[in-house]
């Protein structure tokens, strides 16, 4: 057998397709060519930790719990207390850790060979690894630059020490040393799967492909609801920023939008939140409530910890890479995120010629240079980057754009995140609120002393054409300086506090009876352009309409409301849809329209109906779009969301050749073939953590299969079709209680019995204890190893 071979292909087949989006391709059948049961594969099949360490750094303990193996780790010495987190995230996660930095350097086929040269090209291009040096720059040499430097020393001390994951003896490497910069790309990492987005490229070749009146009509600015985060902010009055003018490509983009379209954020990727106050609670203490929704896989996104040092104690999780808790608790207060989904990337057109671009009256020539990708098993690639004053220039079959991304400048995250875990009260939260740099995210929190706190956060680009302010909803015209950012420096340092939203600028309440997020649109009257496009409103109105229906009715919220609506599985997607799709199938599938006629719209493991009008969904759309689309050259990357498609109007022109009636009763044939040919009875038979796998699809590394509740739109969130939902889920209750889940475990050694001890409770929307006690030191750091 040719190993060399073989481990190229597994490796390929695990990266190739969505790798710079988080999500793995699957690779079932690739290990049975691998003999993986022998050698040294098995040797690193361990679940042990040495128990005594050395520390450069003094002494600290890990002690983890006996239930759910969360660390806690407790040192006198901030340097010590990150070291040994470095070293217990290695120890965890250690081949997450280097699989994820692989992909965002392109670094990928010097272990994989061609298949991943494409995801390569476009990291390296885009340059992120440049973009995380600048942000390290910044900060090497603070307080937080040593914490960080620790953590890094923490981690290679584990891949000196620990025998390495069995991933990599299945794949035959070992890792690279960590690094700070590397710290700083795993930031930009999250960064890019939640605002990394070239929707304005898409919809202007959508656009052009189809025509201006039928794309405005497919992909609007503004979707009609009346659930904002924010719903009386200013009255309610709408948008005023200017709407440029339609720039259609100067070519034909569809192949850099169809390339760019593997390394976007993910579709599905959103969250929930909400804050209630103790004006409303049975406690008189205020509530918060977070699930973030991210690629699921094995193992989680998130690692959960206990940090606790002389002047500070903070729990929750953070990702595998980053030192620091990113959402949850300290003794003080309580905090969470979700996307808000803000516009913070721009393409741009210039006029060209050799080696050259047109930049007003003069011109500039292109920042070069000639990079090469090693490939192994074939010759190294040799590719010319190209830079602009405005960021990485981007091309493909003939057709080329200049990128802007806030992600692409140092950034101050890290310390935000940092100061957030120290934070005292209202006032630190908010300072450190000021320095969250990317990605744009809406905060919620909540304290001790009683507040609470809504803040959009991040930077946001302000665009102008002629000194007129714009939303950036077009192909810019580089050459002519249009919608430009006002002190952005590329892969250098950006001057915030020049083209960029100011923070009291920004949408935000303090104190706030009760907020909830859920990636819809922030508010109706933002001071500056916010977002091209939010998502689908139907979880942020499922919640509102839940918490508007408590407060009327004079009942408190309790700990126990704010858990049952993290389980609420109501899909909006039926309305208007159910009632016509059942009298569309009722001669041919009595028994079907039966159940939909009396189904509640929840999207529950024991219902035949929700079962069909999940699959029938998805084949309505096919059916609606694929053949028009098709035709154009556009695939079903292009196709509308779910609330556009809800709401075509009978009598539009998708329905010219065929009536509602008959697209309803052909999606809904097609569905029944897919359930007669799969078994399926119940939507549990469907919607099960079976998509929630090991990169290596693998039965001995995947998570056991269990039913579960809930739908892409549904606030119980779980999308079994990509897979993303809840990435994590908790409610705290400052002062209080709190709980919280992972969608697997908190160990990714597969060999661990806390790999998927929580999956079950994820499954069936239950908790445990947040945080949960250790019961004994388990490793011990010290000075010397004696």
């Amino acid at each position: 057998m040719d190993s060399e071979l073989t481990r190229r292909g597994l490796i390929a087949a695990i990266v190739g397709g969505g790798a710079a989006a988080g999500a793995m391709s699957p690779v079932s059948g690739y290990l049975q060519r691998f003999a993986p049961f022998s050698g040294g594969a098995w040797a690193d099949a361990t679940d042990r930790t040495n128990d005594r360490v050395r520390s450069p750094y003094g002494p600290a303990t890990v002690a983890y719990d006996g239930e759910y193996g969360v660390p806690t780790i407790e040192a006198d010495d901030e340097r010590a207390l990150y070291f040994a987190t470095g070293y217990v995230h290695g120890a965890n996660r250690l081949f997450q850790l280097d699989l994820q930095r692989r992909q965002m350097r392109g670094q990928l086929s010097a272990v994989v060979g061609e298949a991943t040269l494409s995801s390569d090209e476009f990291h390296r291009r885009m340059d992120f690894a440049r973009a995380a040096d600048a942000t390290w720059d910044e900060l090497a040499g603070s307080d937080t630059g040593d914490l960080v430097e620790a953590y890094a020393d923490g981690v290679n001390a584990c891949i000196e020490h620990e025998p390495l994951p069995v991933e990599f003896g299945l794949l035959e490497y070992e890792p690279a040393p960590w690094t700070p910069a590397d710290t700083m790309l795993m930031e930009k990492q999250i960064a890019w799967q939640l605002t990394g987005s070239f929707e304005t490229l898409r919809n202007a070749a959508a656009a052009d492909a189809l025509g201006e009146e039928t794309a405005s009509d497919l992909y609007p600015y503004r979707l009609n609801h009346d659930a904002p985060i924010l719903r009386d902010a200013d009255g309610g009055r709408p948008e005023t920023i200017r709407e440029p003018p339609l720039r259609t490509p100067s070519g034909d983009a569809r192949g850099l939008t169809g390339w760019l379209s593997g390394f976007e954020s993910p579709p599905g990727i959103g969250s929930n939140s909400w804050v209630v106050s103790g004006e409303f609670t049975e406690s008189g203490r205020p509530l918060v409530a977070n699930d973030p929704h991210l690629s699921l896989m094995a193992p989680p996104v998130w690692f959960e910890q206990v940090l606790r040092a002389p002047d500070y104690a903070v729990r929750g999780v953070t990702f595998p890479g980053v030192p620091f808790v990113v959402i949850g608790e300290n003794d003080h207060g309580a905090w969470g995120f979700t996307n808000v989904g803000a516009d913070v990337l721009d393409v741009y057109e210039y006029e060209t010629r050799d080696g050259e671009y047109r930049y007003g009256d003069d011109w500039e020539a292109f920042e070069t240079e000639d990079v090469t990708i090693p490939v192994a098993g074939a010759p190294d690639e040799t590719i010319t980057r190209r830079t602009t004053r405005h960021g990485p220039y981007l091309e493909r079959e003939g057709y080329s754009v200049a990128v802007a991304w806030t992600g692409l400048t140092a950034t101050r995250t890290t310390e935000a995140v940092y100061d957030f875990n120290r934070s005292t009260g209202l006032e630190d939260v908010l300072a450190a609120t000021e320095r969250f740099d990317e990605p744009t995210q809406n905060l919620v929190y909540a304290d001790t002393e009683g507040n609470t706190l809504y803040y959009a956060t991040g930077q946001i680009p302000i665009r102008t054409i002629d000194g007129e302010e714009v939303r950036g909803t077009r192909i810019f015209d580089g050459s002519a300086g249009e919608g430009e950012w006002g002190g952005f420096e590329p892969y250098g340092t950006t001057d915030w506090s020049r083209g960029f939203v100011p923070f009291d600028e920004k949408p935000g309440v303090v104190n706030p009876g009760y907020v909830a997020t859920a990636n819809q649109r922030v508010t109706d009257a933002p001071e500056h352009y916010l977002a091209e496009s939010y998502a689908d409103p139907y979880r942020g109105i499922r919640i509102y309409e839940r918490l508007d229906e408590r407060v009327r009715s004079g009942e408190p919220v309790t700990f126990e409301f704010m858990r049952d609506l993290h389980d609420d599985a109501y899909d909006g997607r039926v309305e208007g849809l159910v009632g016509p799709l059942a009298d569309a199938i009722a001669d041919a599938y009595p028994g079907y329209a039966s159940a939909l006629r009396d189904w509640n719209g929840h999207m529950e493991r024991g219902s035949t109906a929700a079962l069909a009008f999940a699959l029938w969904f998805d084949e309505y759309k096919r059916e609606l779009f694929e053949s028009r689309f098709d035709a154009v050259g556009l695939d079903a990357d292009y196709y509308p969301r779910d609330w556009i498609v809800q709401h075509l109007d009978p009598e539009s022109e998708w329905f010219a050749e065929r009536s509602r009636r008959a697209v309803m009763r052909a999606a809904f044939e097609a569905a029944v073939e897919t359930i007669d040919a799969e078994g399926y009875e119940t939507y549990g038979d469907y919607n099960t953590t079976a998509a929630v796998t090991h990169p290596f699809d693998q039965s001995f590394l995947n998570y056991p299969e269990y039913p579960t509740d809930g739908s892409r739109a549904t606030v119980n969130n779980y999308a079994v079709e990509r897979p993303t939902g809840s990435s994590w889920r908790m409610v705290c209750e400052p002062g209080g209680r709190s709980v919280c889940i992972v969608p697997g475990g908190n160990d990714g050694e597969a060999w661990s019995e806390h790999y998927s001890d929580q999956l079950r409770l994820w499954a069936d929307t239950e908790y445990k204890p947040f945080p949960v006690e250790p019961v004994e030191t388990s490793v011990r750091f010290v000075e010397d190893d004696r």
